[in-house]
């Protein structure tokens, strides 16, 4: 009975390996090469397209290793793990960098003498179409140069991490899952490594390795042949690009990449740039100077090529913050994220222990252009994530929540995990702990200004205010936290807005409940009709001005123990005496006629008619039951759907919703009901019944449902108070002596 391994199911277990960037898979997977020939050592990698497999006798229980094209694992690796061409820079830069970072640390027991100063070194040759990058780092010997770039996912900086044993060690290196060599690929069809070891047992010797990522070959090369920018070793890596990639061998192009990447990296990264210089010879064309006169001149370009640093920015995140000053502050905010305006926060901090990341985060004093249109836009998004000094991403959706898009900042983590392609950030406890932190400081910030600096926090809650309102509706985790920052305009703050804990305050004794209700505006909340009760008990009521206010209300539910209330709702309980339940329940009986025939008359328009308790000087009002929708929010919801059908269906729902509730107090309605007792199907009655209805609906911020009929209405009670021989309300002149 024999079995052999699929390779489709190999295939499927390399790219989970590598989508979670394990990278021991490659390693385990690897075949070893078969060596071949003499003097230059030639690998050649068998890439049959079946996998060779040997027909073993399966014991019950026998465990076998799987097996895998080496060749395969290479096209997975160019085409699988990166999405985006140009983070091949980045790789091979970061890589660079960790070799100046090792050749640091190993000066002090591999060399009597301190190392010379290290730097990077990137140009291109536009005929032979190849893009060079050099190092004086560290370097490879020829053992170090099969072992490290012969076995795909062999990292040499994690041995070398590895082999510092206790680790105490003060060295920071980048790169641990040594595949970034291999990204090379994406845009070359022929790699070369020349490289010369720092370490004694190299003797200054050079190898060449050489690959089309079919095969590759190790060589020795004569001294002198190969030109080092280092005197004590170095690594140059030779990119034979395809044609698709010359775009990267634009030194603007290259510009932006190290800029974007690795602006950040600790040592210099030179790039050989063109630059045009004008030189003053004599102008020919002009007449020739009288004696005593210099001839006259003029300006000839002049195309030089030097060497010109890429990252001098240093990571203000680095420093101590007790030593950076604001002006400093500023001008990173301003580079960094292409900004015009001064932050009007600063939050910079370090977290040391289970994990370490440095974050710097500001917040804008005005708006950022991307987000003016769209509060959410992908590209407003700028918390940028680096790890060690490495640019990552800052389009990060986990990094902060959604409704902190409007914060700008770095985060540089030393630990956090990242896939093979460092391109997609892991679910992990890491995140969530960096996350945590710096939602908590940035926080404390926000409340720092709002109680040392009054007048700045109403900027930023006007700028920002939204933001907070939205992480309350869709954020679980800091929906107590949001509450305390959340405002809104009240019955009582005037033209400025308060904030629970001042309404808190301005509680009446004995009252339990926070109240608000809702407007499309300030004025249109300060006319609701359910506000005269509440002002004739002196109780403050929260204006919600637009429908995002009315869904923040409803996460809220309640703050400081006192549950939130809609004044505009049914079951509103104010408090009444026995003498007042004793009146009302009078009231119910004398008028429970006058509802039944209401609602037979309204029809579907209403669910339900009843007496209210929170009206004072109007005849009616038309409220919501416990569950149902403010008219702000049904106009909301209903421009939110499509089809006219659905929009049928929303308007009757919604228009069932409403309960309309009726003054008994009031001239009006006592009109009305001797009305239905003498004549209850007149024309007159009729249009008093709609009038009533409709007036309800413009004063609750209801539409009503015929204009053109209201309008005859009003017009026909013009004419009547018209005919009766003066205008409602007029009065006799008064003559004062």
């Amino acid at each position: 009975k024999k079995r052999t391994s699929s390779p489709i199911l190999v295939a499927s277990i390399l790219a989970i390996a590598a989508c979670v960037g394990a990278p021991w898979a490659f390693a385990a997977f690897g075949r070893s090469p078969t060596l071949r020939g003499q003097g230059s050592r030639h690998v050649q990698v068998d890439r049959r397209a079946e996998v060779a497999e040997a027909d073993v006798e399966v014991k019950e229980g026998e465990e076998f290793e799987f097996q895998a094209e080496v060749g395969r694992v290479m096209d997975i690796i160019v085409n699988s793990l990166y999405s985006n061409k140009d983070v091949f820079l980045r790789e091979l830069v970061s890589n660079a960098a960790d070799a100046c970072d090792k050749k640091r640390f190993l000066a002090l027991t591999e060399s009597d003498e301190p190392p010379e100063p290290m730097k990077l070194r990137i140009s291109t040759n536009k005929e032979t179409r190849q893009l060079i990058i050099e190092d004086n780092g560290v370097g490879m010997l020829k053992e170090e140069l099969q072992e490290n770039l012969g076995r795909i996912a062999r990292s040499g900086t994690a041995n070398f991490v590895k082999d510092l044993g206790s680790g105490d060690a003060d060295v920071s290196l980048i790169g641990q899952f040594g595949v970034g060599f291999y990204s090379a690929f994406l845009v070359a069809n022929k790699v070369e490594v020349y490289s010369k070891s720092f370490k004694k047992a190299g003797e200054g010797k050079v190898h060449k390795w050489s690959s089309t990522g079919h095969s590759y070959s190790l060589a020795a090369i004569p001294e002198g042949e190969v030109d080092f920018f280092g005197e004590q070793s170095g690594t140059r890596i030779v990119l034979s690009l395809r044609e698709e990639a010359q775009e990267y061998l634009d030194s603007g192009k290259l510009q932006d990449l190290l800029k974007k990447y690795s602006e950040f990296i600790t040592f210099p990264i030179e790039l050989y740039n063109e630059k045009v210089q004008y030189d003053q010879v004599p102008d020919e064309s002009a007449a020739p100077p009288k004696e005593g006169q210099k001839p006259k001149m003029k300006s000839v370009p002049r195309s030089v090529y030097e060497w010109e640093t890429m990252n001098k920015m240093k990571p203000i995140w680095l420093r101590n913050p007790e030593v950076v000053n604001e002006s400093e502050y500023t001008e990173f905010y301003k580079t960094t994220f292409k900004a015009f305006d001064e932050p009007l926060t600063t939050t910079h901090f370090k977290v040391e222990g289970q994990i370490e990341f440095r974050a710097l985060v500001f917040i804008p004093s005005t708006m950022p252009f991307e987000l003016t249109r769209d509060m959410f836009s992908p590209e407003g998004r700028a918390m940028r994530l680096y790890v060690k000094r490495v640019f990552i991403n800052d389009k990060f959706e986990d990094l902060i929540p959604r409704w902190m898009t409007f914060a700008r900042g770095v985060v540089d983590s030393e630990d956090l995990p990242l896939n093979v392609g460092r391109e997609i950030l892991q679910k992990s406890r890491t995140l969530k702990i960096i996350r945590k932190r710096v939602v908590r400081k940035v926080l404390d910030t926000i409340d720092e200004l709002r109680e040392n600096n009054p007048m700045k926090f109403e900027g930023f809650w006007n700028s920002y205010g939204k933001y907070f309102k939205v992480g309350l509706v869709e954020d679980l985790d800091y929906k107590d936290e949001l509450k305390r920052f959340v405002r809104f305009f009240s019955s009582k703050s005037g033209d400025n807005q308060t904030s629970l804990d001042e309404y808190v305050s301005r509680m009446k004794e004995g009252q339990d409940k926070i109240y608000f209700v809702t407007g499309e505006g300030k004025r249109a909340a300060e006319i609701a009709p359910a506000m005269e009760k509440m002002r004739q008990k002196d109780f403050e009521v929260l204006y919600m001005v637009d429908p995002l206010d009315e869904i923040c209300s409803q996460s809220i539910v309640d703050y400081d123990g006192k549950k939130m209330v809609d004044i505009n709702k049914a079951g509103l309980d104010l408090g009444m005496t026995e003498d007042e339940k004793t009146e009302r329940e009078t009231l119910m009986k004398e008028y429970e006629s006058v509802a039944t025939w209401l609602k037979k008359k309204l029809g579907e328009r209403v669910q339900k008619v009843q007496l209210s308790e929170r009206l004072v000087d109007s005849p009616a009002t038309l409220v919501q039951g416990e569950w149902g929708m403010s008219p702000m929010m049904q106009r909301y919801m209903k421009s939110q759907t499509t089809s006219s059908s659905s929009d049928s269906a929303f308007a009757i729902g919604s228009r069932n919703q409403a309960i309309l509730e009726i003054n008994p107090d009031h001239n009006v309605i006592k009109g009305l009901k001797n009305a239905m007792e003498t004549a209850p199907e007149t024309p007159d009655t009729e249009d008093m019944v709609m009038m009533i209805f409709e007036t309800a609906s413009l004063l609750g911020g209801y539409t009503i449902e015929d204009p053109g009929d209201f309008a005859k209405r009003v017009t026909k009670l013009m004419e009547a108070s018209a005919g009766s021989g003066g205008a409602p309300g007029s009065m006799d002149a008064e003559v004062v002596s």
